[in-house]
């Protein structure tokens, strides 16, 4: 699991989180969310993940409008790859549907891996 050194960029990346990244946090950090451990802006290979739960292999991006989905294809890709799992999700989804994204992770993370 090539989890290494933090990215320079994951500090900033924390720091000036969105306010849907911010609330999405707040609902999954403190093993909150089905006592799911989740770390936030994770080193991964050459990437930084928004949200990763390293014991299911569960990887969580809340994605806006700045993101180029060939991109992020291939990211994905490269991440299933190394074995883990990855959810995307529009921030609008989040914002409307916040609840519903919380089960759909929380049925992820009773998958087994």
């Amino acid at each position: 699991m090539p989890i290494g050194r933090t990215n320079p960029h994951a500090r900033r990346l924390r720091r000036d989180a969105t306010d849907v990244e911010q609330r999405f946090w707040l609902a999954v950090r403190d093993r909150r969310l089905g006592g799911f451990k989740f770390r936030r802006q994770v080193t991964i290979g050459p990437f930084v993940a928004d949200f990763a739960c390293i014991e299911r292999r569960l990887i969580v991006e809340l994605d806006g409008g700045q993101h180029d989905q060939e991109a992020d294809a291939a990211r994905t890709a490269y991440l299933e790859g190394l074995g883990w799992r990855v959810r995307r999700f529009w921030n609008n989804e989040v914002v409307e549907n916040f609840e519903g994204v919380l089960q759909v992770v929380l049925a992820e993370l009773n998958r087994s891996p």
